[in-house]
């Protein structure tokens, strides 16, 4: 990795730590460059634009939430198993990160920009509707390998899924449930039991 690149990448985990608290609003090139040591012109040198540094920052905490959550377990045998071992990594991202200590970064940019049109907005739309969309596929392939029912609805349970750890990003965090982590395996364990293909 070159100076730059490293540079970069050391900016851009700082703007997801900070993001993920403050949320985009929050931050801003002269915030950042006084926490890093850096010019502020130096910074904005890598990114042109606030609105360009924050699509870097949805690029990049995409790129390290694959890394941590779907390559390793695409190494898991297919279908309930890969499914099950998703879930569970999907949980340690959202619950011990240290790159993100205001929590998931998705989460907290939904609320923030949901309903302000542009090209930022567009990416975090478009990553959420791959999840999705992967998320789907996984259960497609639990029906194609006989472990889910064969009238089971993807999509749903796609959404289903999602809803769950949503969930339990509130409880969790504004509610400060105890309960949550319990409450939302239990969801997840009905969910899978009403997914299952009778025997």
């Amino acid at each position: 990795m070159s100076k730059g690149q490293q540079t970069r990448s050391t900016i851009l985990s700082e703007a997801m730590r900070a993001a993920s608290v403050e949320g985009f609003q929050g931050i801003s090139i002269g915030m950042l460059a006084e926490r890093l040591g850096m010019s502020k012109s130096g910074l904005f040198a890598h990114f042109g634009s606030k609105e360009e540094l924050e699509k870097a920052v949805l690029d990049e905490t995409a790129k390290r939430f694959m890394d941590a959550i779907w390559a390793p377990v695409m190494r898991e045998p297919r279908g309930q198993p890969r499914i099950e071992a998703l879930f569970r990594r999907w949980l340690d991202w959202t619950q011990n990160n240290a790159d993100l200590p205001g929590g998931c970064l998705f989460v907290a940019l939904a609320a923030e920009i949901d309903d302000k049109a542009g090209p930022v907005r567009d990416q975090l739309a478009d990553l959420q509707r791959q999840w999705q969309a992967m998320l789907a596929r996984s259960a497609q392939i639990a029906i194609q390998e006989g472990h889910f029912r064969a009238d089971l609805d993807p999509k749903q349970f796609a959404f289903e899924m999602q809803a769950i750890v949503l969930g339990l990003n509130f409880y969790r965090r504004l509610l400060q449930d105890p309960a949550a982590i319990r409450r939302v395996e239990d969801a997840f364990a009905g969910l899978l039991q009403r997914s299952m293909r009778p025997i």
